[in-house]
């Protein structure tokens, strides 16, 4: 009797997650807007055996078309705190909630009247819309193009997706805890990074912007991992099944995230996904 033997090939490992969510300044890129080598091989590495990435940042659509384009992502993208969901590949806006600019002008009336003169910018909406600042306003990241305008009634011209606040003398977390008081219902108030306290509309935020991404993609919480750095990244954290907090993240993210990992600067997020898919 001749025997045939059966060789069966070993079962394929479930992956760990099946969508790697990540935020972009303090997150993913280091300081000079770059992604380091070990990074990028992480990330190949963790696409390469079936996951996939979805950037998932404040910046708006039009300020992050070309860093898509170094990072090679030709699918989707949530943008402006989860206000615009953008198809890199198409260069066209799939989804996009505006604020209102009445409400918005109204609102920056009640913070001023709290806390005294803030200083204003607002980020367009559109895949090619610009971002404005009024006199006094500094942009807290050097390397984002802005165009200044001459008064703030130059802010509200066409349709906006946030306001960026700045203050003289009070700290974001303080600017943000009086802007949420004064504003209620008004608008939703985040802070985003270093110098970075905004208005957007009520009800949006990374999650819904996320999960909106998420569908599209055949995708779903319970398979997600998502690493962040700021307070704007909690709703991401409560929605995907593990949230990875930088080491230089705000405190507030720290207390709420599943783990934390070493700094934008060290590599945090490739020293994880090394754990999980090499």
């Amino acid at each position: 009797m001749v025997r045939i033997l059966r060789i069966m090939a070993a079962p394929t490992a479930p992956l760990a997650y099946s969508l790697i969510a990540t935020d972009l300044d303090g997150t993913l890129l280091r300081g000079d807007d770059t992604l380091s080598d070990r990074s990028r091989a992480a990330l190949a590495g963790a696409i390469a055996a079936g996951a996939r990435h979805l950037v998932v940042t404040g910046r708006p659509a039009p300020r992050v078309r070309p860093l898509l384009d170094d990072l090679g992502c030709q699918g989707l993208a949530v943008c402006g705190q989860g206000a615009q969901l953008y198809d890199a590949g198409a260069d066209r806006m799939i989804w996009s909630v505006t604020l209102d600019r009445e409400l918005a002008e109204t609102a920056l009336g009640k913070i001023e009247a709290e806390v005294g003169e803030v200083y204003a910018a607002v980020d367009q909406d559109g895949v090619d819309g610009l971002t404005l600042i009024e006199p006094g306003y500094r942009m807290p990241h050097p390397l984002l193009p802005a165009v200044r305008v001459d008064r703030r009634d130059d802010l509200w011209t066409a349709p906006i997706s946030k306001v960026l606040l700045r203050h003289p003398w009070l700290s974001d977390d303080e600017l943000a805890a009086a802007a949420r008081e004064a504003v209620g219902s008004l608008a939703a108030v985040t802070m985003s990074g270093p110098g970075t306290v905004e208005l957007q509309p009520c009800g949006i935020n990374k999650a819904t912007g996320l999960a909106l991404a998420a569908e599209r993609l055949g995708l779903t919480s319970s398979g997600t991992i998502a690493f962040g750095d700021m307070p704007n990244d909690i709703p991401m954290f409560d929605w995907a099944a593990h949230g990875v907090a930088m080491a230089n993240a705000h405190p507030d993210l720290k207390a709420v995230a599943d783990e934390v990992t070493l700094s934008n600067e060290e590599d945090g997020i490739a020293v994880v996904l090394e754990r999980l898919f090499v």
